[in-house]
This record gives C-alpha cells, sequence and structure tokens, in this order.
C-alpha cells in the first residue's frame, strides 16, 4: 500500500506520518495508533486550529468581561475625574462611546439582524486642555488594547512619512500581535487637524501630508479590512502582510485645530435677510466660541467632508479659567505639585509652597496662555535652582514663598518660556 510508506520502512526507525522526516532528523516523535507526528507539524496543527477558532469565533472571544462587569458610563466618568480637572461634556461623550464600545463587543447573533455599529468620536479643544491626557487617563481602566498615535508623522502612501497603515502596526505591538484581539482595540489619533486641507482651492502640487492622509484614513475608520506591515512600512519591504479587519476598533480623533474660532465667529455673525432677520438672536459668549463648533466648522478648517461624515460624535472642551488651573496643581492624582514634592521627597527634602505661590503661578499660566501644560514650565522655572541646590545641601525642609518665586520669574525672559 502506498499510504503505509512513510510510517514502515526496512529499519526499525519512526517516521512522521505528515512530513515523512525520521525521529533523527526531529526534536521527538509522538506516536499514536495509526501513526506518528513530529514536534514541528504538532506546532503548525496547533496555529492551523487557533486560525480556524478566530476566524469562525464571536468578536467577544477573549474579553473577560461579562454584560454585568462591563464599567458603566458614570463609574468610568468618576475614574476620568480623580485625574482630569472639569470637562465634564468631554468625559460624558468619552465614557458613553467606550461603554458602547463594549457592549457592542459583547453583542450576539439575534435574529432580529440588528447589528450595532460603532461611532468614532472627534474631540476638539484648544492646546493644554487636556485631549491627550483624558486618552491616556482611559487607557489605564480599559480591558481592550488602546494605542495613542500622531496624526503629524502621517503621509499619503508613497511618500516620504509614516504610511496611515502604521497606525494599525502600532495597535498590533500593544495587542501581542494577536490579531483577533488589535481588532476589539481603541485607537487615539492625536493633532488630527495638522491633517486639514492646506486650502480650498486645488493645487498642481499633491496634498500628501494632508488632504491625502485623510483620505487614506477613510477606509480605516469606516471598516475595512486592511493589510498592515506588522514592524512598520518601508523599512522592512519583505516582511509578511497582516490582515487586521477595522469594523470593529473604535477611533477617537482629537485636535487643536488652531484658529477655528474665526470660523465659528463667521458663521454665526452672518446676517440673515428676511423673515430669520426679526427673530431674536440668542446672545453669544465670545471667550467660548468652541462651544458652538458644528461639523460645518471641521469643513472650514480643511476636513474633507467624507472624514466628518466618519466621525459622527463631536465634542469639545472647555478652555481652562483661573479655578480649573488652580485646581490642576494639587488636585489630581498626579498633579504637578504633588510630582515635585515627590521628586525632593526622594532626596528626603520636604518641599513646601505657600498658597499664593499657586495664585501667582495660575496668574502667570493665564497671561501668557500656556494652558494647563504652560504650568508645568512656570513650576519648573521657580524651582529650577532649588533642584540644583538643595540635593547638595543638608536641609530637610523647603518652601516656596511668593518673594522666591517673582525673584525666580524676573530672571526668565518670558519670550522664551515655551511650552512642553
Amino acid at each position: 500500500m502506498e499510504g503505509d510508506k512513510p510510517t514502515r520502512r526496512k529499519s526499525n526507525k519512526r517516521y512522521c506520518s505528515f512530513c515523512g522526516r525520521s525521529e533523527d532528523e526531529v526534536g521527538f516523535l509522538i506516536t499514536g495508533l495509526n501513526g506518528n507526528i513530529c514536534d514541528s507539524c504538532a506546532e503548525q496543527a496547533h496555529e492551523i486550529v487557533n486560525e480556524a477558532l478566530h476566524s469562525h469565533g464571536n468578536v467577544a472571544d477573549g474579553l473577560d468581561l461579562g454584560l454585568a462587569d462591563l464599567p458603566k458610563p458614570k463609574d468610568i466618568k468618576t475614574f476620568l475625574d480623580q485625574y482630569v480637572i472639569g470637562q465634564d461634556d468631554a468625559k460624558r461623550y468619552l465614557s458613553v462611546a467606550v461603554y458602547n464600545h463594549y457592549k457592542r463587543l459583547l453583542q450576539t447573533q439575534t435574529k432580529d439582524d440588528v447589528e450595532i455599529e460603532k461611532s468614532n468620536i472627534i474631540m476638539v479643544g484648544s492646546t493644554g486642555t487636556g485631549k491627550t491626557l483624558l486618552a491616556r487617563t482611559i487607557a489605564k481602566l480599559l480591558h481592550v488594547p488602546f494605542t495613542i498615535v500622531d496624526a503629524t508623522v502621517l503621509t499619503q502612501a508613497g511618500y516620504v512619512g509614516e504610511d496611515i497603515e502604521s497606525i494599525l502596526s502600532r495597535l498590533l505591538q500593544v495587542a501581542d500581535y494577536d490579531v483577533a484581539k488589535a481588532e476589539r482595540g481603541i485607537v487615539f489619533i492625536d493633532e488630527i487637524d495638522k491633517i486639514a486641507r492646506k486650502g480650498d482651492n486645488p493645487s498642481i502640487t499633491r496634498d500628501v501630508s494632508g488632504e491625502g492622509v485623510q483620505q487614506g484614513l477613510l477606509k480605516l475608520l469606516e471598516g475595512s479590512v486592511v493589510n498592515v506591515p506588522p514592524q512598520g512600512g518601508r523599512k522592512h519591504p519583505e516582511q509578511k502582510f497582516i490582515q487586521v479587519n477595522t469594523k470593529n476598533i473604535l477611533f477617537i480623533c482629537g485636535g487643536a485645530f488652531d484658529g477655528i474660532e474665526r470660523k465659528i465667529a463667521q458663521r454665526m455673525n452672518t446676517n440673515v435677510v428676511g423673515y430669520g432677520a426679526a427673530k431674536e438672536t440668542t446672545k453669544i459668549d465670545r471667550s467660548n466660541l468652541m462651544q458652538y463648533i458644528v461639523p460645518q466648522d471641521l469643513k472650514s478648517f480643511g476636513l474633507i467632508p467624507e472624514i466628518i461624515g466618519r466621525l459622527p460624535i463631536l465634542t469639545y472642551l472647555n478652555p481652562l479659567d483661573r479655578t480649573a488651573l488652580r485646581n490642576i496643581l494639587t488636585e489630581p492624582k498626579n498633579s504637578i505639585v504633588k510630582q515635585y514634592i515627590k521628586l525632593f521627597e526622594m532626596d528626603g527634602v520636604k518641599l513646601e509652597f505657600q498658597p499664593e505661590v499657586l495664585d501667582y503661578i495660575v496668574d502667570k499660566a493665564v497671561e501668557y496662555k500656556l494652558g494647563a501644560r504652560g504650568l508645568r514650565s512656570i513650576v519648573e522655572t521657580i524651582i529650577m535652582d532649588a533642584m540644583y541646590d538643595v540635593p547638595s545641601e543638608n536641609i530637610d525642609h523647603f518652601v516656596v514663598t511668593l518673594d522666591y518665586a517673582r525673584k525666580q520669574m524676573e530672571k526668565v525672559n518670558f519670550s522664551r518660556l515655551q511650552m512642553e
């Protein structure tokens, strides 16, 4: 019989029934009733079985949570409140989006054929208002892969820069290259405003870092099977591509959209001729025009209509006022003041800020419009000399007074005081 040849030879050696190699050529053989299998073939069989199970399995497989165990939107917002001051509207939108993302993963096939689709988010807010901090904080709570990518380095395929598919490469790396796990993940695309169209008029030169990137993002946001290079773009051209389905990946986008207030003001100041002119116009808060943002303003800024349609949830972050900045200094678990107190504690020194010093820091941040990031710049400037001198001195207590803070700030040329 032809089929008996691999297992029965003239010698007493045993052979693998799958690859035909002898026991001398393999690590070891596993003997069965009617044949043998070597270690290499057993590993390949294991991989084939895993791939088959993942391709036919449910999206929720591997998510170690039931519907009753999910963090509710109020629980998610309470967690965010510990680290991020204010921005209640953005927190509510984000909490609901993450909760619905979990529910979408846990949905089961029913007879009514109703399938819950994802709702991607775009967050708009001035620099230093907490967009990236919200994303980093919520990542601590999640039970699905989460990654933050920067849109500023992306370019259209074929040009210098990172390919759009590198977004999913980062997600794969976070998921330890488990494709099924990555397909349940959440991606935060930061600085989305930096890929805005450079101008409304078509140009003879291609907008490879603007509109070209937006067009490439469409298939990712909508949900399609994308060929992803596991180690990134063009440095490893010989690598095999991994197919990732983005249907269940939630995308959250954030951007400062510097100057969009002018677009909002132009839209709201448009005079209406006719019956509309007689209507009472609501009083507009000029100090916070961002709260009136609508998708039309994003289009005016330079986002193409197709990408706006794939980001159906639009929310904004309020500019930080004095109270919010004062709270950011001391209240969050990871507040700036607590960080510097811990730095001094490692040298055995107790650092103390007088209350009027904190008010002075906030005044400077408001004066120079540096946002929350600017608070760190100002605190660093004030205690730079102390951080240099104190470790070499035999003291166990250092108090930052208002006079000391003013003296340190006077040394600095404010034109060079930049945000991190």
